[in-house]
């Protein structure tokens, strides 16, 4: 029986190799593989059978998302609260503001609650205690890759569920 040409398998014949060429150039290998797996879905919705290379329009999609992480990143930096000089720290100082940061964490605290469990946990010893990530995997028994999951599903949930609040 012979091998179909990898050009017929579609976006499957270069999963893994878009996934580890991505992960080795990123920091972050949970980014690239949601970098991956955006690349995916976007050829997916656009009738990936157009594609003349699927090959290379998922490493430049790839690469595009990638980008477009760093970017909004650089331009929107953020630091943990004890890392801040306290002349840095936020200052409440009207009834109105009050009133929004208390909005702002029931609205937090109600985001957190919809996570599941093991997400919860995570977050709070990797934002919270300081722990890393190695650390994390070591004590609840999981692989370094699923808690990097872990938090980047907890960080986009937070996002969408407090994204309201941003100025």
């Amino acid at each position: 029986m012979s091998r179909r040409p990898t050009s017929d398998k579609g976006w499957l014949a270069h999963y893994r190799e878009l996934v580890g060429t991505w992960a080795r150039r990123s920091n972050c290998s949970a980014d690239a593989e949601d970098a991956a797996h955006d690349a995916i879905v976007g050829m997916l919705e656009r009738d990936g059978a157009a594609i003349a290379n699927p090959r290379a329009y998922l490493h430049r999609s790839t690469s595009n998302g990638l980008a477009g992480r760093y970017r909004r990143e650089q331009a929107f930096p953020a630091a943990p609260l004890h890392e801040l000089a306290e002349a840095e720290h936020p200052v409440v100082e009207d009834v109105e503001a009050g009133a929004q940061l208390a909005e702002l964490s029931s609205a937090l605290a109600e985001a957190l609650d919809e996570l599941s469990p093991a997400c919860r946990q995570v977050f709070a010893w990797h934002r919270l205690e300081g722990w890393t990530v190695p650390e994390i995997a070591a004590r609840m028994g999981l692989s370094v890759s699923t808690v990097e999951k872990y938090l980047t599903r907890t960080m986009r949930h937070l996002h969408r569920s407090l994204q309201r609040f941003s100025p």
